[in-house]
Parts: structure tokens; C-alpha cells; sequence
């Protein structure tokens, strides 16, 4: 156990005790059976089982302390146990032909167990557990009592554990996590794949997610008034009286506001709620390039102890959708420039660490992304705590629309756990929901979640991604478009003015890195879409949902699908592919050539960049295009010695010429104003000489948690990168670290990206057209890693990382 915060107000009348503790080592996993109790450790099967009698004496199973866990396998949380099966051609095309689901009964069930000690002087508190996300059907125990079940792989599970505490003893975690069935259309994974923590407070204390701060402000921003709605638990077994005050600390912790307290009279068991508020003068305002956040902190005392200091971090901002004018943050329109996300990377499946998930929003910043659709499920918490702090606008999305409780539980569950995050801007209560896009009873469910969400939180609108649907979308505050080409949003505006219009959807067409000819279905490989028009006629697709939204001063702007690729939904190809291939980004992270394009329209940084690379052999003599993306008013190529024309740069467009083939250079020249402002270079390289390892950060911290991505590149003998290498290359890792995952980004190959065991100091893997990436996890010893690369007839390559 790791002790991750413990708050306080530094004062002598107070009582240390809302701690809350990463549950990140020191698990047991093994698989059980979906369909054969006898494989499944008898779960359930015992003559009192464990739904008639709250921990029968006569428990066999895992969830039974005299369990014998000695032969199961070590883990770490996250964990995502789908990334070690092989692939199988007759497993689910939707989630990438891993051998997970109902065909695969003996590996579609996962049991953890963990054994925590919770000392004697923490008798009297509140013990909760907390999982941020179990991939599925999860079924909870503990000390052998069943805690309950969560469905859905996607909602944040809270148990009381109070009264089952051993205090001074050992108590035990069981979960059973049953991944059978799929909640989505693409890969999930498998196990406990987000975060876990068991958390300590006060018999008197702020409910779970029990504080909602929102700000009202307007124009010309210089006072705000923010509110604080704040639910306090009693769990002791007498009435309390309590007084609840309110902190308002700005990001350098500085008091900048307080509320005077309010007394609430608690009966035993209950949870009562109360609103104060507070003014701001000067408030600093959140926004994409300026993400400032404040923090409130939730004093309650009791006879004038503290018992309770919860922390909730916010920011300040004003957002409105408005008809005409799309979307105004602070006052000012800003074009939402966005991506449609999963939430799988290369080598660790869903069971991304943060420091990954940080590095790919930061992959995406690069380009000028400034907004991030969750689809189609909600986030973990901890990427919107990143998406906060990064500036990063979030649409944050719900599992599956409806209004029964079912339904409406899981709504609640994601609005009342993320509302005070700044960078949500909207929430999505659902999907493309076919069979309720065209119908009378689709328009009143919609309209029916649409103030539901409005109850738990009327700070902001909400939507549901349409497909093309005509009734279903009357009954949204905003209207979300799923691709252009279906929707016919002109004219759908026309007819409805009032209308608040948003592209929730638009497609890339992007293909394979670095695959630019047709091929074989059996490569699982594919050249980008862009390279052949459309049935509109449209030749370069990803300019499409660009020009169209930028164009048009109502809409709030789009969301490309997708920033990276994902496993799952190989369309339109099938086995051996298993990743989508239209992400923005491979699935490592790599940049495809679509990159460059929305680079040098979102960001005023000077862009230039030439494709296809210039290793084409085998196709010498032939006729082939060269594309330019770039953001430059004119540019001019050579080829091999020979000027081509000079071409005027439509906006938001892209230039190509004819030439034929020969190994050689091309070079672009970029001008503004006349004057040549940048060149570009593309030549045909040596061959393979060396690898090249580069890490995204070489100091990471010591905590067992922390991570660096190294890329892998495979260079000729003058330092240029081989676009077609495909080499495999072995890595060793030497120091208190471990290798967690690596990938390459080819959406076809099918070895293995994850090591077996949770301490892995040795892997291989092919580099896929030059690169490959290996993602290094520190240890909890402050040491040196050496990481080395080698492959056949290549000069190795190497680095070192600090852990501190």
C-alpha cells in the first residue's frame, strides 16, 4: 500500500484522518471460468452461498480468507489482463480478435485478491474502498462478505467496509470481474484496469464526490460568485451536529475566500446537504492556454475539532453553446478543435498508466488539439485531472442512453463524480443510438435525459452524437453531428436556426503509417483514404470536417475520429488487422502524415512536410504523387535536381504533384510574402545501420508508477530514419525498473505486445516502418536504468533513465 494524500489544516484542534491510499501492489490474479463452476473455484456453488448468507462458514472460493492464492500470478493495478491472450480469427471482430468473450469461456473470467492491514486506532472511522473501473460484471467481497456488483465496466464503484474491518488484523479484497459480454463495440480489456484506493475519514465527513463548485460570472469577469453544494455523511449510530465551512485556495495556496459555516443537525445514518457561497474579485479564469486552478477545502468540525478537510480542485470559466456564434469560452468564441479518443495504447491495453495518459494528450497538444471526446464511455478520473491541469476541453461521454434506473444511475454516477472538473464542457448521454434516431420515443428520451443531466448539474448542456437520425436530435440542447456526409448539417440548420451544432464525428482517412500503395486485405495493412476521393468527390477527406466547421461562424467546431488508433473495428479490413487505422496518431503514438495537415491549420507554427517518404523500391519508373501539407502561402519541390511548380497553398488545403519515381531527394521549399521561409528534405536512405533510443523524459519519479516512453528508431549510416525497417530488436532493462509494454504500431502484427510477468527486464519486438516504442516503469528505489536495443547487423542502442 502507498500512502497517496492525507489532509489537514495544520492546526491543533483537528483530527488527521481523511487519508486516502493507492491499492496499487501486492495483488493476486487468476483466471476462473464463465461457464463451468468447478473451473470457476466453485464461486457461488457452496450449500450457502454467498447471496443467501453473509459469509457462510461453508466459503470455498477466492473470497474465503483460508483461500490458497499461492500459485496465482502477481499483478499490478491497473491491470488489463486481455493484453497477454493471443489473437484467434474467430474472435470478436469489434474488439480486436482477442480470445476474450463468450467463445472463450476459460479466459473471459478474472479473480483478484488482495490482503491489506488496517491498524486498531482506525476503529471509529469511515473505511471505504473505491475502484475507478473494472472491466466487467465485477463482483466485490470483502473479509469473505459480498460488498455487491457493478455491471458496467465504466462506473466508479464505492463500498462501505466499515463494520467488516479486522482492526489490527488482516483483511481481504476479492473481485471477480467477468468480461463475457461486451458493453462496447470495440476493445474493452479485461480486469481491474483503473485505479483503486481505500479510503479513511471521519464518522462525520463529506459524502464520496459530495462537493459540486461552480462559479456564476459574466462580462467583464472581474467578480465571481462561487457556490459550494456540499452532502455530509454521519456513519456514526448517534445524531451529530456539525459545522461546515468553506476555503477557496488559489493555485499557489493563498486563502482567497471564505464562507462563514453552517450548522447542520445529523441523525444517526443520514446525509444531509447544504449550499454556501462566497465572492471572488478578480477571479483568474481557466482556459486552453491559461488552465488556472483553484482549490476549496471542506472544513467540518464537530464540538470544534475538525473532522474533516476535502479537497476539491476546480477552475474558473464561463462556457455557453450559443446558436450563432458556437462555442464562447470567457467571452470570447473559440473553435473547438478535438478529438474522439479510447482508452487503449500499444503494450498496456486499457490499463494505461497516468503518466501515459499524460504524454498522449500532450502527443495531441502538438498538433493544436484543444478538445477531447471520451468515447464512448466516461474517463477514468485521473485523465481529467490531467485534462485539467493541460488545458485540454473534454465532452465527457456516457455508456448508453436511457431513463430507467439502470440508466440513470450511471448518468448520475459520471455527472456527480467529474462535474467539477473545468475542462468538461459538455456531456454526452450518448451514442449513434440506431434504433432511437428515427423514432418518437427516441426524440422523449433524449429530451428526458437532457433535464436529468440539467438536475445534477446546470452549469452545462448536453448531447447525444447523432448519425443522422431526424428525431431523435429534437430533443437535445445541443445537436452533435456524426460526419458531415450523413447528417446534411446545412441544411438541417437552415430549418432550425436555433439550433446549437456540433461535429461529434469526422473522419481522418487515414490509413497505415507509412503505407502508401494499395496491398493485399491479408496484410492487414491499408493506404490512407485521403489518397482517393470520396463519393462526394472529395479527394484529401480529412479537409472535409476542417473547412466545413471553420467556415461556419454557429458551429462550436468537430471532433476527428480519431486522435490515435485503438484495437478494434479493423474497418474496413478484417483478420489479421485488429486496430482501427484511422487515428490522427498510430497506436504507439507515432504521427501519420494527417498529422502535419491539422498541424499547419491549428497552430501557427510553420509547417512543411512532404510524403510519401522516398524509400520506394520496386516502384521505380513509375508515376507517383507527392503531397505537401503545410501552412507556408507557396510552395515549390524539387525532385532529384529537377524544379517542379511552384504552387499557391489553398487555405486548409494541400498541394500535390505527378513525378515519376527514382531513389534520389526531394526537397520543398516553403514562402510567405515571397520571401522562402523553410525547406524540407526527403531522400532515400542506406540501409539499416543502427538503433536509436529516445525517451520522452530521462528523470521519472521513484514510485513505482512513474513511466518514460522511449521511441525506438532504426537509422541508416548518415542518422536518417529508415521508413520500411522492420527489424526485430531485443531490449534489456538493468536497474529497479521494469518494462511494461512495447508496440510499434503496425495494426497487423500479431506477437506479443505485453510481458508475461509484472517484472519484466527482457522483450522483443519488431520495429513497423522505422519505429518502435518501449514504455519503461520505475521502481520504488531511487536508481540508474539502463535500457539497450540490439538487432541483427545493427549498431546497438541505448539509454539511461533516472528514477528519483
Amino acid at each position: 500500500m502507498t500512502a497517496f494524500l492525507m489532509l489537514s489544516l495544520g492546526t491543533p484542534a483537528q483530527t488527521n484522518v481523511r487519508e486516502v491510499i493507492r491499492l496499487d501492489e501486492g495483488w493476486k490474479f487468476a483466471f476462473g471460468h464463465a461457464s463451468d463452476p468447478s473451473k470457476d473455484f466453485g464461486c457461488g456453488t457452496e450449500y450457502f452461498n454467498y447471496l443467501t448468507k453473509a459469509n457462510s462458514i461453508h466459503n470455498e472460493g477466492p473470497y474465503a480468507k483460508k483461500f490458497n492464492d499461492s500459485t496465482w500470478q502477481d499483478v499490478r493495478i491497473p491491470h488489463d489482463w486481455v493484453t497477454t491472450l493471443p489473437y484467434a480469427n474467430a474472435a470478436s471482430h469489434s474488439h480486436g480478435y482477442k480470445t476474450v468473450g463468450y467463445k472463450y469461456p476459460e479466459t473471459s473470467v478474472g479473480w483478484y485478491r488482495k490482503v491489506i492491514n488496517i491498524p486498531p486506532d482506525d476503529l471509529g472511522k469511515h473505511i471505504v474502498l473505491q475502484f475507478d473501473g473494472v472491466f466487467r460484471d465485477a463482483r466485490v467481497w470483502f473479509n469473505g462478505f459480498y460488498m455487491g456488483t457493478e455491471p458496467s465496466g465504466y462506473a466508479t464503484q464505492i463500498y462501505d467496509v466499515t463494520e467488516y474491518v479486522d482492526y489490527g488484523g488482516e483483511n481481504l479484497i476479492c473481485v471477480r470481474a467477468d468480461a463475457s459480454l461486451e458493453e462496447g463495440w470495440f476493445y474493452e480489456g479485461a480486469g481491474i484496469y483503473r485505479d483503486v484506493w481505500l479510503v479513511k475519514s471521519a464518522a462525520v465527513s463529506v459524502a464520496p464526490f459530495g462537493t459540486f463548485v461552480h462559479a456564476d460570472l459574466e462580462a467583464p469577469y472581474d467578480k465571481a460568485v462561487v457556490t459550494i453544494e456540499t452532502e455530509v455523511n454521519n456513519h456514526a449510530l448517534a445524531p451529530q451536529d456539525c459545522d461546515v465551512e468553506q476555503r477557496l485556495l488559489d493555485a499557489e495556496g493563498r486563502e482567497v475566500g471564505r464562507t462563514d459555516a453552517v450548522s447542520l443537525r445529523l441523525l444517526a445514518k443520514q446525509t444531509l446537504g447544504c449550499k454556501q457561497t462566497l465572492m471572488l474579485d478578480k477571479p483568474h479564469l481557466w482556459s486552453p492556454t491559461d488552465p488556472y486552478l483553484y482549490k476549496v477545502e471542506t472544513i467540518v468540525r464537530v464540538d470544534g475539532r475538525v473532522t474533516d478537510v476535502y479537497e476539491t480542485t476546480t477552475g474558473i470559466r464561463d462556457i455557453v453553446f450559443d446558436a450563432d456564434r458556437g462555442f464562447v469560452l470567457n467571452g470570447q468564441p473559440l473553435k473547438i478543435k478535438g478529438m474522439n479518443m479510447h482508452q487503449d495504447h500499444a503494450g498496456v491495453g486499457a490499463a494505461i498508466p497516468d503518466a501515459l495518459q499524460a504524454w498522449r494528450i500532450r502527443q495531441l497538444k502538438t498538433l493544436g488539439c484543444n478538445a477531447y471526446r471520451a468515447s464512448h464511455n466516461p474517463m477514468t478520473p485521473a485523465l481529467l485531472d490531467i485534462c485539467d491541469r493541460e488545458g485540454m476541453l473534454v465532452i465527457d461521454e456516457n455508456r448508453l442512453a436511457g431513463i430507467n434506473q439502470e440508466h440513470l444511475r450511471l448518468l448520475e454516477n459520471m455527472i456527480k463524480r467529474d462535474r467539477n472538473h473545468p475542462s468538461v464542457i459538455l456531456w454526452s448521454n450518448g451514442n449513434e443510438e440506431w434504433g432511437m434516431e428515427n423514432t418518437v420515443q427516441g426524440r422523449r428520451v433524449a429530451a428526458a435525459m437532457t433535464e436529468y443531466a440539467r438536475l445534477l448539474d446546470p452549469t452545462r448542456p448536453s448531447t447525444i452524437a447523432n448519425s443522422g437520425g431526424a428525431e431523435m436530435i429534437k430533443g437535445l440542447e445541443v445537436v452533435g453531428f456524426n460526419y458531415i456526409l450523413q447528417n446534411n448539417v446545412d441544411t438541417r440548420k437552415k430549418e432550425n436556426p436555433a439550433w446549437k451544432i456540433i461535429g461529434t464525428e469526422e473522419t481522418t482517412g487515414c490509413g497505415t503509417r507509412g503505407v502508401y500503395f494499395d496491398v493485399p486485405r491479408r496484410t492487414g495493412h491499408m493506404r490512407a483514404l485521403n489518397l482517393t476521393p470520396d463519393k462526394d468527390g472529395t479527394e484529401n477527406r480529412i479537409e472535409r470536417g476542417w473547412q466545413f466547421y471553420a467556415e461556419r461562424p454557429w458551429a462550436a467546431g468537430l471532433f476527428y475520429w480519431t486522435g490515435f488508433d485503438y484495437r478494434g473495428e479493423p474497418n474496413p479490413l478484417s483478420y489479421p488487422a485488429h486496430d482501427s487505422e484511422f487515428g490522427i496518431f498510430d497506436y504507439c503514438g507515432f504521427p501519420k502524415d494527417e498529422a502535419w495537415y491539422l498541424k499547419a491549420w491549428w497552430t501557427d507554427e510553420p509547417v512543411l512536410h512532404i510524403f510519401p517518404h522516398w524509400n520506394l523500391q520496386g516502384h521505380e519508373g513509375e508515376e507517383v504523387e507527392l503531397w505537401v501539407y503545410s501552412n507556408c502561402e507557396e510552395v515549390e519541390l524539387t525532385v532529384n535536381g529537377r524544379k517542379l511548380a511552384r504552387q499557391a497553398m489553398p487555405p486548409n488545403g494541400h498541394l500535390k504533384w505527378k513525378t515519376v519515381y527514382q531513389p534520389g531527394k526531394v526537397v520543398a521549399t516553403g514562402y510567405r510574402n515571397g520571401r522562402r521561409i523553410m525547406t524540407e528534405t526527403v531522400e532515400t536512405t542506406k540501409p539499416a545501420s543502427r538503433i536509436v533510443l529516445k525517451a520522452d523524459r530521462a528523470s521519472i519519479a521513484a514510485d513505482g508508477r512513474d513511466l518514460s516512453v522511449v521511441t525506438v528508431e532504426v537509422q541508416d549510416v548518415k542518422g536518417r530514419m529508415v521508413p520500411d525497417a522492420c527489424q526485430m530488436i531485443e531490449f534489456i532493462l538493468e536497474g529497479d525498473g521494469r518494462i511494461l509494454g512495447a508496440g510499434n504500431g503496425d495494426p497487423s502484427y500479431l506477437g506479443g505486445d505485453h510481458p508475461e510477468t509484472s517484472d519484466c527486464h527482457a522483450f522483443s519486438i519488431p520495429v513497423f516502418n522505422g519505429l518502435a516504442q518501449v514504455l519503461i516503469q520505475s521502481g520504488r528505489t531511487p536508481s540508474s536504468l539502463h535500457l539497450s536495443g540490439t538487432g541483427e547487423n545493427l549498431k546497438a542502442g541505448s539509454l539511461a533513465i533516472q528514477t528519483e
